[in-house]
């Protein structure tokens, strides 16, 4: 009966010790999924989680270009580095998405309790002159917080094709797509108008902004 007794204590802290095993293999692995920081070592990825919006392809610039703004000052995205910035496409006579995206805009500027630039890009040349676009800000309460690049289509064409946006032709609306770039001029993350709030804006806008500062975003 002792012998027995030995025997199935032995069994069990078999057991017990295979148990332990396959739960830190499991950690171990959980580990590299998540793509976070542990004991065990390992070197994980940074988790694409801390964005709200879509990531964007890596190591890929926004244009730069040197146009007039509705006030005719020269305006251009090299003048823009140093620090994070929003960039919107839009066009002045626009009723619908248009006025929807300055205004989550303003209300995430808002959330965020600080004023990034915000440069929106003209995407309807023949209708977006300095006139409507200064009555577009006016109306949208965006006077001094959001400036418009204007120019002929050959000019605006490269910002475009630079930002893999559809401008507004005939019979087709444009992409009504916000972009974040950060301070060093790459864009990071990209917001469809059905994805743009002024919670999530702030919130990578907040990220973005404590990277170029070197410490960990708050909240």
């Amino acid at each position: 009966m002792r012998r027995r007794a030995v025997i199935a204590l032995f069994a069990v802290g078999l057991m017990s010790v295979a148990g332990i095993a396959i739960g830190v293999a499991g950690q171990r692995i959980a580990s590299v999924d998540t793509g976070s920081t542990g004991t065990s070592g390992l070197t994980r990825t940074p988790r694409a989680e801390r964005f709200e919006g879509s990531l964007m392809p890596p190591g890929v610039r926004a244009p730069d270009f040197r146009l007039r703004d509705q006030d005719g000052e020269r305006v251009s995205m090299r003048a823009l580095r140093g620090r994070p910035a929003v960039v919107t496409f839009l066009y002045t006579t626009c009723e619908e998405s248009c006025p929807a995206q300055a205004q989550q805009i303003k209300l995430g500027l808002d959330r965020l309790g600080a004023d990034l630039p915000v440069l929106a890009v003209a995407v309807k040349p023949a209708a977006d002159t300095p006139a409507n676009a200064r009555r577009f800000l006016r109306k949208q309460g965006m006077v001094g917080r959001m400036d418009i690049a204007l120019g002929s289509r050959k000019e605006l064409e490269p910002l475009w094709k630079g930002f893999a946006i559809q401008p507004q032709v005939a019979g087709v609306e444009h992409q009504a797509r916000t972009v974040l770039v950060d301070a060093r001029g790459y864009q990071r993350v990209g917001f469809p108008i059905d994805q743009l709030t002024p919670e999530r804006l702030a919130k990578d806008a907040r990220t973005l902004l404590a990277e170029a500062r070197g410490r960990p975003a708050a909240g």
